[in-house]
């Protein structure tokens, strides 16, 4: 790696596979760059240890971070309480506090230093060995199926003993052992471990980077420490600076047992022991951190708190979150499509003079994988994180415009209507999208053929782009020959049988992404359809979490009704309406009056509670309630067709099926509305282990089939699932925060900003909001809000629900009015957008930014998150509240820090020494600020699509700084052509009264450059030239209130400037 920063590299990573030849031997090897720390059994055999590459995305485990007091106080009452029991039916594993990311980000606001934990998991070697079955394992591990009863108790668990250690070069080897009698908690302890990097996850799922070919002993910016016995490491920074960044030592953690904040409600919270646990269906470590620590991430969540997670300080209530892959609709702090099973709290205080906050990650079995990248800045963090996971996905140009979509046009008419009608309006119009109405008999890759006759929808495809969706279940064929079956591409019941669910199209199979032949499969199905006539730029992949439906017998049908369908109408509301005040038009106004909370006296909206969809399966969202029927462990309904569990506990449940240790999945059972737990995949692996991998696998494949279909063009994918190296192969449709299946509310409005800015630091920097809600009814004020907001978002679409009010945006004009306002705006940024992405996909750097990331020494904006930042220079402040004209927001950068009015060019007056100002922000209008020192190239006439906009002449403005420098560059090649392909980068510098453009590469830009804006011009020119030609002063204005110098961009076209940016050019004034 090159650059100004190093990261040292550790793996560690614990697995829990027993075969009969362990050996007594570990190893622990010291990497370059990050560390990377993987502990595991050692064999002598050819067993292969994979491992994940992100913390937050392990399938089946729970991390608890929590704000903590110091190891030298007494905690309460003398009397200590009896262990929490764990275990129990549909009881969560207990947590502890610390901060995590998916792909964590801590920073210690103290220190002022910023550091990132990306801590990974992996499955358990066991599921990932063609050699060993979980029937073999507990044959290794047990000597009769009685020792499958467990005593729910980790405060007597022993630990680990580190012993044999040996150096060398690069590193050391060592051996752990338990240091006593297993306590067996929720599975048999493990009694030699290996520290060793070896991976759980096959490379051919998701690569990692090679190992140094140089020592780093020395050099690294990250140490590892350890004591042998009990067991325990720390990381620190080489130079000393700051706390220890992970810290396992028992001296560090705070005294045990703590009992959970609310026995009463959930009291699986409480910690009972941090010592090492490895078993073979639990583990369990511990970390100190920082008190109070700034922590971000985790993975895919609605987080109440914001982007910065409630780690159980200053009044909050903490944070769990899980590590499960669900299908449900935007619940509030509880896993989603992607998860992590993370717990922070803070107990109450003992007095002490240095508190601490703490982590614990509890898995049901499979490894500890580690990653400690040394930063120090955000972006750094970021960028290592990418060299690990992978870089985002070149995106095609025309996907940064406007897309359109709904789940309810009913024909192909209705959506060509919708198109005809965004361009009546002049609402720029780029990509129209098909939901599950294209569909016959709701079968992927079909259409229907009254609704949707193949002829027209090819016709209509051909006049602009389309993209539709593919669900994940695919419809089982009965009465023909299922190529499927032939190429073997479905996932298997244990007992080698098809697995056979119930989604949309009555009884499913599910694509295997381990079969050899599924991507064989797959390719040859979209190709199909492609021919067929659906010709699509791209493809949507929904339902990837594997949502199923209650199984009714032979009844095929959905077992609802349909949003919309008669007694199923979506007759509430907008939010804050009240027919009975406002009466019954639902309008933002009536009689001149606000309607929102009208009688209320408060213009606020009401702050939202967690939700938990009940049973019903809404568009792409399913889950069931914990008490519902379907959390019977007795499952093997006519249709479902579910083998035998390998597993048996006690109470002849499946261990796979219901496991020991029962994390906080927010549905109950693991298998609630999935697949089962049991249900096999090739060579052998169980669902348990690779459940939260198919979303990430399905992108894999349905990027090299549209390599195929569309060859030397980037794919372009949507994806409601992902995982660790998803970018790669995908962008993100997230559910509210999560961008997707979200509720028009104003608050999930707000969420989605928190969702953009968790996705970029995950890679995943294509990502944006169902604008306007998905779920519910909006409202002309919402609406109008919303799509101002997503226009500064990097995926901007707007869609709802089947049987909602229509809210395309030319329903209402105030809302066509602030679209084509943002819209334009939004065009005219395409050339710094689009020189984001390219950055992101060189060198991982995300393009959206929390304010913090671009200032990480102004410890107030670390929880700012009602804010974000387009790039270093474009500074959005969006209204997240109704009945307001005006909103508040934070101006970064003390008085080095000029912002400038991207509307009007104004100055923003910090001058009182306060950076929180009031601004103003009618209805229609949305505060963009650019920041000094910036140097953009934009598009000087956004038109009705971008590729209109791209054959139009391009603009610079620049944004001086104090000492009248600013800089930037521009990237630019077709738009369309996988890399490496023909490019240019264009280098912007400003100086003391001149403007220079630098040119560097192969591609020919044909269109010219016919503005220069430059703003913090502080007297009026005598003199404007361009490459040393005098301008007459009709080719150019100076405007004194603004200090603003334009060039050219006249309404006379002689006094136009007309620059070929294939060369250097030069501006300047005197």
């Amino acid at each position: 790696m090159t650059g100004d920063f190093m990261w040292p590299r550790f793996s560690t990573s614990w697995s829990s596979d027993l075969p009969s030849n362990v050996k007594d031997n570990l190893r622990l090897e010291e990497q370059s760059r990050d560390d990377h720390i993987h502990i595991a059994p050692m064999t002598s055999g050819e067993v292969e240890h994979r491992s994940f590459r992100d913390v937050i995305y392990h399938p089946r485990s729970t991390y608890l971070t929590r704000a903590n007091v110091s190891t030298d106080g007494h905690r309460g009452s003398s009397t200590k309480p009896s262990p929490h029991r764990f275990g129990q039916p549909q009881q969560t594993p207990t947590f502890h506090p610390v901060k995590v990311s998916l792909f964590i980000m801590i920073t210690a606001a103290f220190t002022g230093l910023l550091l990132m934990l990306g801590t990974q998991f992996g499955f358990s070697a066991t599921s990932f060995s063609e050699k060993l079955s979980s029937a073999a394992v507990l044959a290794s591990s047990n000597d009769n199926e009685s020792a499958r009863t467990f005593s729910g108790d980790v405060s007597t668990c022993p630990g680990y003993v580190l012993t044999d250690l040996s150096e060398s070069v690069n590193g050391l080897s060592a051996h752990l052992q338990l240091a006593g009698q297993g306590c067996n908690a929720f599975g048999v302890d493990i009694k030699n471990l290996t520290i060793e990097t070896q991976f759980q996850i096959p490379e051919s799922i998701i690569s990692r980077p090679n190992p140094p070919s140089q020592s780093f002993k020395t050099t690294s910016d990250l140490t590892f420490n350890y004591i042998s016995q009990p067991f325990a490491f720390w990381i620190t920074r080489r130079d000393g600076t700051g706390e220890p960044l992970f810290d396992t030592r028992p001296s560090s953690l705070p005294p045990t047992p703590i009992p959970a904040q609310d026995p009463s409600t959930d009291n699986s919270t409480s910690f009972d022991s941090f010592q090492l646990v490895f078993e073979d269906q639990y583990l369990q470590l511990a970390s100190a951190l920082p008190y109070d620590a700034n922590v971000y991430g985790l993975g895919e969540v609605i987080a109440s708190s914001g982007l910065r997670r409630d780690v159980g300080t200053n009044g909050g209530p903490g944070t769990i979150q899980t590590l499960w892959a669900r299908d449900v609709a935007d619940p509030i702090d509880e896993n989603i499509s992607n998860g992590a099973d993370i717990l922070l709290q803070t107990p109450q205080s003992q007095g002490t003079s240095s508190p601490k906050s703490l982590i614990e990650y509890r898995f049901l079995g499979g490894t500890f994988d580690f990653y400690f990248l040394s930063g120090p800045t955000p972006q750094a963090v970021a960028s290592q994180y990418a060299e690990i996971v992978g870089l985002p996905l070149w995106t095609p140009y025309w996907a940064f415009g406007f897309h359109l979509c709904r789940w309810g046009f009913p024909n192909i008419s209705d959506t060509k209507l919708q198109v005809e009608r965004m361009r009546e309006a002049n609402i720029p119009l780029e990509v129209m999208w098909n939901d599950i109405d294209l569909y016959h008999a709701f079968r992927d890759f079909t259409t229907d053929p009254v609704s949707y006759p193949i002829d027209e929808v090819k016709a209509f495809i051909e006049e602009l782009v389309n993209i539709p969706i593919v669900d994940a279940a695919v419809a089982k064929q009965v009465n023909k020959t299922d190529i499927g079956v032939e190429l073997d591409v479905w996932v298997k019941n244990p007992d080698g049988s098809e697995y056979v669910g119930q989604v949309w199209p009555g009884f499913t199979v599910f694509p295997d992404w381990f079969s050899s032949n599924a991507e064989t499969y797959w390719t040859q199905a979209l190709q199909n359809w492609s021919d067929s006539g659906v010709l699509f730029s791209g493809i949507w992949l929904d339902m990837n979490v594997r949502a199923l439906c209650l199984v009714m017998g032979n009844n095929t049908s959905v077992p609802f009704l349909l949003p919309g369908a008669p007694g199923n109408p979506i007759t509430a509301y907008p939010e804050g309406y009240d027919p009975s005040i406002s009466g019954p038009s639902g309008n933002i106004t009536v009689d001149g009056k606000l309607t929102f909370n009208a009688g209320s006296g408060s213009s606020s909206n009401s702050d939202l509670t967690a939700r938990r969809i009940g049973y019903k399966l809404s568009k792409r969202s399913s889950s069931a309630s914990p008490s519902d029927e379907t959390d019977s462990p007795s499952s093997n309904n006519k249709g479902s067709n579910l083998g035998a569990a390998l597993l048996l506990n006690t109470s002849n449940e499946p261990l796979i099926n219901v496991p020991p240790y029962t994390i906080h999945n927010g549905a109950g059972r693991l298998s609630v509305n999935t697949l089962a737990t049991n249900a096999t995949h090739q060579p052998g692996y169980v669902e348990l282990d690779v459940h939260n991998m198919w979303g990430m696998m399905e992108e894999k494949a349905t990027h090299n089939a549209l390599l195929t279909i569309h060859p030397g063009q980037r794919p372009f994918l949507i994806s409601r699932s992902t995982f660790p190296s998803s970018g790669k192969w995908t962008e993100k449709l997230r559910k509210v925060d999560d961008l997707g299946d979200n509720f028009s509310k104003w608050q999930y409005m707000y969420y989605s900003i928190q969702g953009v800015l968790q996705f970029q630091l995950f890679q995943i920097p294509m990502v944006g909001a169902d604008t306007g809600g998905f779920n519910g009814n909006t409202d002309e004020e919402l609406l109008g809000r919303w799509m101002m907001l997503s226009a500064f978002h990097p995926f901007y679409r707007n869609h709802n629900e089947k049987g909602a009010i229509p809210q395309e945006p030319y329903r209402w004009e105030s809302v066509a009015n602030a679209s084509r306002t943002a819209i334009a705006a939004r065009y005219a940024m395409l050339p710094y957008w689009y020189t984001l992405f390219a950055n992101a996909s060189s060198l991982g750097i995300p393009p959206v930014r929390a304010l913090f990331w671009e200032f990480p020494n102004e410890p107030e904006l670390f929880d700012i998150d009602r804010q974000f930042m387009i790039g270093r220079d474009i500074l959005v402040t969006p209204v997240l509240e109704p009945n307001v004209s005006s909103v508040q927001g934070i101006f970064p950068g003390g008085s080095k820090t000029i912002w400038r009015d991207w509307w009007t060019h104004a100055v923003v007056d910090t001058t009182n020494g306060s950076n929180n100002i009031t601004l103003s922000a009618p209805l229609g209008h949305i505060p963009v600020h650019i920041r000094s020192g910036a140097a953009l190239l934009l598009h000087a006439q956004p038109a009705y699509t971008t590729t209109q906009t791209r054959a139009g002449p391009y603009s610079l403005l620049i944004s001086l700084d104090s000492d009248g420098s600013a800089f930037g560059t521009a990237y630019i090649d077709d738009g369309i052509s996988l890399p490496p392909t023909s490019n240019v980068t264009l280098k912007l510098v400003a100086e003391k009264q001149g403007v220079t453009v630098q040119s560097d590469g192969s591609f020919e830009i044909e269109q010219r450059l016919t503005q220069v804006t430059v703003l913090g011009v502080s007297s009026r020119p005598s003199a404007v030239r361009v490459n040393e030609k005098t301008l007459g002063e009709g080719s150019w204005t100076y405007d004194d209130d603004l200090e603003r110098l334009v060039i050219g961009g006249t309404d006379e076209k002689s006094n136009n400037i007309d620059v070929d940016l294939n060369v250097n050019a030069k501006f300047t004034w005197s």
